[in-house]
């Protein structure tokens, strides 16, 4: 009422809410998981430090795409985009564990604290396979920059240039275009390399024992 310019008393105002029964809801406070381990830094080898997080779309028809993105730190490679409606903590661990089942484990996951990435679920299966979790302050998504960075391309590159009719179909093209990231498409900062050209000269480089800088 006095957005509509007419003047009401605090009391009065208490005495219309009261009589109304409304109330404010309660804010429930997100659960914060404090890691094991010291806040991942910049990662030194390939495999080190995974970054994962999540990317919303949808089709044409209306369906709901969530797309779950893990990328290695240090060579940039998309490792993953799993495509879906809906993903939570038990497909999260699923892909990871695919992953690691092919690529070994990582020594680190870094992701924010969405509550897929804070189960407990996802929380006992770290711990169980030790893996370390690299959760960000809340609010600084500048943390998990290489994820913020990837998903950033992702959105550019890929889901603002393509029309989906389907959910399927969005699969299809979504997995292909993360082929051409990590083969075809160069990074500035891998000295122009691609993903993949850039993890095959760190395992040549370790194989030889020769220090390079990149």
């Amino acid at each position: 009422m006095q957005r509509a310019g007419e003047k009401l008393s605090a009391d009065r105002t208490y005495r219309l809410w009261a009589k109304a029964g409304l109330q404010v809801p309660r804010k429930r406070p997100r659960r914060r998981v404090a890691s094991t381990r010291p806040r991942a830094q910049t990662p030194t080898m390939a495999n080190q430090v995974w970054a994962y997080d999540f990317v919303f779309d949808a089709c044409a028809n209306g369906q709901q795409l969530k797309c779950l993105t893990v990328v290695d730190e240090y060579t940039r490679e998309c490792l993953a985009i799993d495509v879906a409606d809906s993903i939570r903590s038990n497909r999260v661990i699923e892909v990871l564990s695919q992953l690691i089942s092919v690529r070994g484990a990582p020594q680190t996951l870094r992701s924010d604290n969405g509550p897929e990435f804070v189960s407990r679920a996802l929380l006992r299966w770290a711990l169980k396979n030790d893996l370390g979790m690299s959760l960000i302050d809340p609010g600084k998504p500048w943390q998990n920059g290489t994820a913020e960075s990837f998903n950033g391309k992702f959105r550019d590159e890929c889901l603002s240039m393509e029309w989906f009719r389907v959910r399927q179909e969005a699969k299809a093209v979504i997995e292909s275009w993360r082929e051409h990231y990590n083969h075809v498409r160069p990074h500035s900062s891998l000295s122009n390399m691609t993903p993949i050209e850039f993890r095959k000269k760190c395992i040549s480089t370790i194989k030889t024992g020769a220090v390079v800088q990149f």
